[in-house]
């Protein structure tokens, strides 16, 4: 394997709660009180995963490729943006080895979604779930996650050339 034959990325997000809409993450609506605040539906961990693919290709991120300003996008649902983002890997030549991420929220409880998250997300990926980590923890009641005012996500993927 040569250095060319991979590619590392990492991505964040992060966003507050706010009334009124449902809460997606992974692409699966979980039970809450409250949604994401988001121009699109806010799906954290699903940006964060695009941002890392992006990084790994070298490209800008979803901020620049689907910006907030603009209305044509307004709710976009983001399973479409990683649905782009994977044909920006095929283009060039890469498919996603795996990815690992970490959810960031006091609640609600991550753990009962994570299987669902993973068959929504493998689909998109083109990958099995047991290629996608996703990990949960708190904050402790530290800052404003650990306040409940919203959730963050951390992903890092390995994308691999595409076989031809």
């Amino acid at each position: 394997m040569t250095a060319s034959s991979f590619r590392i990325g990492h991505g964040y997000d992060i966003h507050r709660f706010g009334p009124k809409r449902p809460l997606i993450l992974g692409g699966v609506e979980i039970p809450h009180d409250r949604g994401l605040e988001a121009h699109s539906d806010g799906d954290c961990l699903i940006h964060a995963m695009s941002d890392a693919m992006l990084g790994a290709l070298g490209l800008p991120d979803i901020g620049t490729l689907f910006p907030d300003d603009d209305p044509e996008l307004a709710g976009m649902d983001s399973r479409e943006i990683l649905s782009e983002v994977v044909e920006q890997c095929r283009s060039k030549g890469y498919a996603v080895g795996n990815v690992d991420t970490t959810i960031v929220a006091e609640t609600p409880k991550i753990a009962p979604h994570v299987q669902s998250m993973k068959a929504a997300l493998g689909n998109i990926l083109g990958i099995p779930p047991t290629r996608i980590g996703i990990k949960a923890t708190t904050n402790e009641n530290i800052g404003g996650i650990g306040r409940g005012e919203g959730i963050a996500a951390f992903a890092v993927c390995v994308l691999v050339e595409a076989p031809a």
